[in-house]
């Protein structure tokens, strides 16, 4: 099953890198990283999505919450949460698909970020499936090039992560 653990943790420089050499010492995949300071400059949130059983998720927490720069740890996929993805996609944009590629666009709620003579780059955020679809709509032999951030997520109603 797929989960979403969001982390935490001391703002400083080798963190990131002890919670990766957690999971590959034990043979975890790390699917989805996302890391970037909070509000408190000394504070990073981490969002991590990872796939396992209930006890490989639970011996997966009790390791995260073990590391000394890890301050709380949530795992989002216990309640209701919303996550989104963002992506950045270049697509080839001659005169002949430039108004099917803007339809497109708006359709699925995009920005064209960068025009120029024969590209866009699309920026679009939303769930997965949502962009998995854009792509999908888009004929393959027009996309140049794909970037996705892999999807941040937040607790709904009064859980969060904060001090």
């Amino acid at each position: 099953m797929r989960h979403i653990i969001s982390i935490l943790m001391e703002n400083e420089s080798g963190a990131l890198s002890r919670v990766a050499g957690l999971f590959s010492a034990r043979g975890y995949n790390i699917e989805s990283l996302t890391v970037a300071p909070t509000e408190d400059s000394s504070l990073s949130r981490m969002t991590m999505v990872t796939s396992g059983d209930e006890a490989i998720i639970e011996q997966i927490t009790k390791q995260l919450n073990k590391l000394v720069e890890v301050v709380k740890l949530l795992d989002l996929s216990d309640g209701p949460h919303i996550e989104r993805e963002m992506m950045l996609i270049k697509v080839k944009a001659e005169r002949s698909h430039r108004e099917e590629i803007k339809r497109l666009v708006d359709i699925f709620r995009g920005k064209i970020i960068d025009v120029t003579d024969t590209s866009y780059i699309v920026e679009l955020t939303g769930s997965a499936g949502k962009l998995d679809s854009f792509i999908s709509a888009v004929h393959e032999d027009l996309v140049v090039e794909v970037v996705r951030t892999g999807p941040s997520g937040i607790a709904r109603g009064a859980k969060g992560l904060a001090l």
